[in-house]
């Protein structure tokens, strides 16, 4: 974990702050995390590791989420089954008009709704995920932080000037509250919310007003936290480079996993059993990806690099882990290219199935458009798979050309044909790649260390609350 910037205050570094630290400074805290969604995803995931491993240290964990819908399935069961060996759980609750699509009425009352419940629970952390829930969730947590939050509704039998004097002790108490700093605000980014420039001149236009509009989002919602996690330096400058908050409040922490179940098979789940269970030959190459069958994971751009090898040669296969909204239209155009017998589709699958998965390839694909640092590039060299991947955002951090796999040029489809038939016909170097991947993603990217990293960031945020 680091913290940025150069002329800032004094920052500590991770090592100050070692695991179990930040009980013992302050005592277990009370944690509250926002996400706009608890669907199956690398975020999603991330924030839960976390609820479970702040739990383990001792806090008190509320995790706050809007509906769960869609094809892409939810954690909200394996958070409802999480109980520490003193039997605590985490503490759930829905925000039933955060939704992930802009919606001036639903944001509203979803920042109302987010508003009482940091009131309700009274934490001594708020930590927001993903865009939507990062801006409404640190407009609310700022206006309670600074004691600007009175709830406005006037109860019909409470007289107007009585209400006043009640809108007034309330608006006392709540300054009083922030003379001690609570809530300290930390954010996270998990990935940029800002768009790729394509398409034509009208799809252009409406990409460049989005993404303006964005980055005045989280410019307002910079200004309204403590701390700024990213997942990867290439979020920091990023943010950064679009005006989004100040140098020092920058750290990274990578996003941690489960890393034990990559590093070893667990029983049933090797990579010669995983692939009789899907009807692969043990002479198959397996070109593999994890990721949700949508806009911007490249699926596509993989079927233009790969379909004609795969015409001519019948043992290269694709392994497509995950469902989404564009699951048909996808298995269309593979009906359409006469690959049918050539592409291998999982569905939706547990979270716990996707070691053995990873664990079945021969190579990860990972053509993604738009990524924060992407989980599925760590957990395919934690099982010694080596990746293939598009030089976004973070992704250059974990996947370095020719030293952990090779980096192509986003959408650079004939790069990426190049790189994944180089690797095919490289298996040393593949191997060689894949460990000394697999050597560096063990302890960076397990979430021990990130629960004990974001302890320090906690504790900075605390500081600067209550400085």
């Amino acid at each position: 974990m680091t913290f940025g910037g150069r002329g800032g205050p004094p920052v500590r570094s991770a090592g100050e702050h070692r695991r179990g630290e930040f009980c013992t400074l302050w005592g277990p805290m009370r944690i509250l995390h926002i996400s706009t969604r608890l669907i199956l995803g690398g975020s999603q995931e991330n924030t839960v590791l976390s609820c479970e491993g702040q739990a383990r240290l001792g806090h008190e964990v509320h995790l706050a989420f809007g509906p769960i819908y869609g094809p892409e399935g939810s954690l909200l069961e394996r958070v409802g089954g999480f109980r520490t060996e003193d039997g605590r759980g985490i503490a759930t609750h829905a925000v039933p008009h955060m939704v992930r699509e802009v919606s001036p009425l639903a944001d509203r009352r979803a920042l109302g709704e987010l508003r009482r419940l940091i009131r309700d629970v009274s934490p001594d952390i708020v930590h927001t995920h993903s865009s939507k829930a990062g801006v409404l969730g640190r407009a609310a947590a700022w206006q309670i932080h600074e004691g600007t939050f009175v709830e406005e509704r006037r109860p019909k039998d409470i007289r107007p000037e009585i209400w006043n004097l009640v809108k007034a002790g309330r608006a006392v108490a709540a300054k009083l509250r922030a003379l001690v700093g609570i809530p300290a605000i930390v954010h996270t980014i998990h990935g940029p919310p800002f768009m790729p420039i394509e398409g034509g001149a009208a799809s252009r236009a409406r990409i460049r007003l989005k993404n303006w509009m964005y980055t005045r989002a989280e410019r307002y919602a910079a200004r309204r936290c403590h701390v700024i996690v990213s997942v990867a330096d290439a979020m920091t400058r990023e943010f950064l480079a679009r005006g989004i908050g100040r140098p020092e409040q920058y750290v990274t922490v990578r996003s941690g996993m489960e890393v034990g179940p990559y590093l070893e098979a667990a029983p049933g789940e090797t990579c010669e059993e995983v692939r009789k269970r899907l009807g692969l030959a043990p002479s198959d190459f397996v070109v593999g990806t994890v990721a949700r069958l949508a806009e911007h994971k490249g699926h596509d751009d993989l079927l233009d690099a790969l379909a004609g090898e795969m015409k001519r040669n019948a043992r290269l296969k694709l392994l497509w882990v995950g469902d989404g909204w564009w699951r048909a239209r996808l298995m269309e155009r593979v009906r359409g290219l006469g690959l049918e017998s050539s592409v291998v589709t999982t569905g939706l699958v547990e979270p716990a199935r996707i070691p053995g998965l990873i664990r079945a390839m021969d190579l990860l694909a990972h053509p993604s458009y738009r990524e924060g640092l992407p989980r599925t590039v760590p957990q395919a060299l934690l099982c010694g798979v080596c990746p293939a991947a598009y030089d976004c955002d973070g992704t250059a951090e974990v996947c370095r050309e020719m030293e952990t796999g090779r980096l192509v040029r986003v959408g650079d489809r004939d790069g990426l044909r190049e790189a994944l038939l180089w690797l095919m016909s490289h298996p040393r170097e593949r191997g060689e790649m894949a460990a000394r991947g697999r050597e560096e993603c063990r302890t960076a990217f397990s979430a021990e260390t990130m629960v004990a990293e974001l302890e320090g960031a906690y504790a900075r945020a605390i500081e600067i609350a209550r400085g």
